[in-house]
């Protein structure tokens, strides 16, 4: 496969920064609504995720990807056959993550569903190469290292950034660690987090491009290496001074 089905009816995409800062004021006011984060993609990222979908489809890697089709929230979210995996493999690290913060890739799917309830829908390649980026976002939190509190969440969307580009990753992840900025007297070690996140999302392999159902049967410490995802010192560092002063894991001191 070389060339995607894009379908034709499909509006050009425009960049709406205004609309992207209502956005993220949402976002910034309840980061658990997630929904809020399809909107900011869609007002930024103009046409990164066809330039990326056109250089994946000439990969190896890609052209497989697409010829298997696997709808990944059936595989991620089958808990009890992860649970076979032996220990250490990335799907046990997977399972204990999702469990451990009740999160679903199904209500990944239904967060999204909000944006596109609002939006026409196409059923072509671009909307297929869509889905993964989106169903792959708590599995990179597993193998990157980043929590889900805020400053994780601003560091691994800055590690998507440099994997797969998108204004819209990088905005989100500069405005919510300038906000976390706020409440430390060291606000570089914030922002040294997120530049820590892009940098080593430049110099690994693209989650997009592996075989998830291989990926999640590999030894996490094994999968890490290989893809060259390095522990994130400077996230840890900035996470350490942020609970000293009572951080809660969001936008406030407790």
């Amino acid at each position: 496969m070389s060339t995607p089905f894009i379908d034709p009816r499909r509006p050009r995409p425009r960049i709406r920064p205004v609309k992207a800062m209502r956005h993220m004021q949402n976002l910034l006011n309840d980061k658990e609504d997630t929904e809020q984060v399809f909107h900011i993609m869609d007002c930024l990222n103009g046409n990164n995720i066809e330039r990326k979908l056109k250089a994946f489809v000439k990969t190896e890697e890609g052209a497989q990807c697409f010829e298997r089709r696997r709808f990944l929230p059936e595989i991620l979210d089958d808990h009890e056959t992860l649970k076979k995996l032996p220990d250490g493999t990335v799907g046990r690290a997977y399972v204990d993550f999702m469990e451990r913060e009740g999160l679903t890739a199904a209500g990944l799917v239904e967060e999204s569903e909000k944006w596109y309830d609002a939006n026409q829908k196409f059923d072509d390649d671009l909307e297929f190469f869509g889905y993964r980026m989106r169903d792959t976002h708590d599995l990179l939190h597993v193998l990157t290292g980043y929590g889900r509190d805020q400053l994780g969440e601003t560091s691994v969307l800055a590690f998507t950034h440099g994997t797969n580009g998108g204004f819209g990753n990088l905005f989100i992840a500069y405005i919510g660690a300038r906000e976390l900025a706020k409440l430390s007297d060291n606000p570089a070690r914030i922002m040294a987090s997120v530049k820590e996140g892009r940098r080593n999302g430049k110099n690994c392999l693209s989650l997009m491009q592996e075989d998830i159902v291989k990926l999640l049967a590999e030894p996490l410490d094994d999968a890490r290496k290989r893809m060259n995802i390095p522990e994130p010192v400077a996230y840890k560092a900035a996470l350490n001074m942020l609970n000293e002063i009572g951080y809660d894991g969001q936008l406030s001191a407790a």
